[in-house]
């Protein structure tokens, strides 16, 4: 059995353990892959979210009601994820939580749409924590759906503000997963880098087949014979960690602009080739100035789940949103709980995160970072973490993008 097979196993009986609780009223479902190459990737979300409601259950729940959080494993696939949602709201659930992938993301905003208009009453709430594709907040917004991460097109400035600020680099070379997040990602990039700084040259743009290369290195050499100065890449999970890998085993040491440069095992990956080389966007670094609380918090999620680290603090944020809208609202009711939310505020650790009424867009403060030795919180089991460059905290104000969304709200 691997390590993987038995945290795997260990969430599943943790949260079947949950569902049987006498006190289990309010149930939410999540749905992303729980096995197989991207498996990783959703089980540390998965005990993320079973962490945070662990948390709010043992303050009483939410308005008096227990959370019954209850795993469903998508393959990473929009047909299964279909199939699994089913199941969920058969089960009773009224709440969604996904992240991994904007294939299965749209597949569920689609469904969720269709299910409620045909099941006023029995509405069903979408909560989306990683799956970026800007259009889920533009021109497929949804009053039922609501994104907690900052989407491609925001990320994606970061980035390229970061690079055209250098000197150094003129060449870039664009690598992303086969599906409509990658493509996102490649357009934004394209798009920014030409507006910023015509001066730099795009020397590749390439497309790789999602979970499916196991070995990375006729990549790589493509990327060395370009002579890119850096690369950019929205690639998560195992797709990302392999990519280190082969740049790593092929002794290329530019630097790798990131969404997920902290996919379980890529720093490992990279060993100290990492330090100053491999850079990520996301809404809080481990490793910056914190609360003693937010520090707590960090290592008791290691200290039950020592397989993964601390990485995805925006699924406590959702959690803390679900219940301070849930509490505003005065109903557990997900129609409630969704016109609360819009324009909800709350209190982050890395700073304040609001919820854009008018796309159900997050707006929260974005952090460059990169790998140091000189760290209190490491990853990947070895002395190696994530801290911020200089500069390298964008304000929600500079993080927000304008939106084309044209929500249509129940009545």
């Amino acid at each position: 059995m691997t390590k993987f097979t038995r945290a795997a196993l260990a969430a599943s009986v943790s949260f079947m353990a949950m569902a049987g609780s006498a006190y289990a009223e309010m149930k939410i479902a999540f749905i992303d892959p729980l096995s197989g190459p991207m498996g990783p990737s959703g089980d540390a979300a998965f005990t993320s979210y079973k962490l945070a409601f662990e948390h709010i259950n043992n303050e009483g729940g939410i308005n008096g009601e227990q959370v019954e959080l209850t795993g469903y494993d998508n393959k990473v696939s929009p047909k299964e994820s279909l199939v699994q949602l089913q199941k969920a709201i058969d089960s009773g659930a009224r709440y969604i939580f996904q992240g991994n992938g904007s294939s299965v993301a749209a597949a569920i905003i689609d469904a969720v749409n269709k299910h409620n208009a045909r099941n006023p009453g029995e509405e069903v709430l979408f909560m989306n924590y990683a799956a970026v594709t800007p259009a889920f907040t533009n021109e497929a917004c949804s009053f039922w759906h609501f994104r907690f991460d900052a989407h491609a097109d925001m990320k994606m400035n970061a980035i390229t503000d970061w690079i055209t600020a250098r000197d150094d680099i003129q060449k870039v070379y664009l690598i992303g997963q086969d599906y409509v997040f990658g493509e996102a990602v490649a357009a934004a990039a394209e798009k920014q880098l030409g507006e910023k700084d015509s001066s730099i040259e795009i020397v590749g743009n390439e497309l790789h087949p999602l979970a499916k290369v196991k070995d990375f290195t006729p990549y790589i050499q493509k990327i060395i014979q370009s002579e890119a100065d850096a690369v950019i890449t929205g690639n998560w999970g195992q797709d990302m960690t392999l990519l280190v890998k082969a740049a790593a085993d092929s002794g290329l040491t530019i630097p790798f602009l990131t969404f997920y440069g902290g996919s379980l095992g890529a720093v490992a990956a990279l060993g100290e080739g990492s330090i100053d080389t491999l850079y990520q966007v996301s809404e809080g670094v481990t490793n910056q100035e914190a609360s003693d609380e937010q520090y707590a918090l960090i290592e008791e999620y290691k200290q039950r789940f020592p397989d993964y680290d601390y990485y995805y603090h925006r699924a406590f944020v959702a959690a803390e949103m679900l219940k301070a809208a849930a509490e505003k609202a005065g109903s557990n009711e997900p129609i409630e709980v969704a016109k609360a939310l819009e324009g909800l505020t709350v209190e982050g650790a890395y700073g304040p995160v609001t919820m854009r009424a008018e796309d159900h867009q997050a707006q929260q403060n974005l952090y460059i970072s990169t790998v140091s030795k000189d760290v209190k919180y490491g990853v990947d089991n070895i002395d190696l973490g994530w801290v911020l460059v200089d500069n390298g905290t964008i304000d929600a104000s500079a993080a927000e993008e304008p939106t084309t969304c044209e929500m249509e709200r129940p009545e």
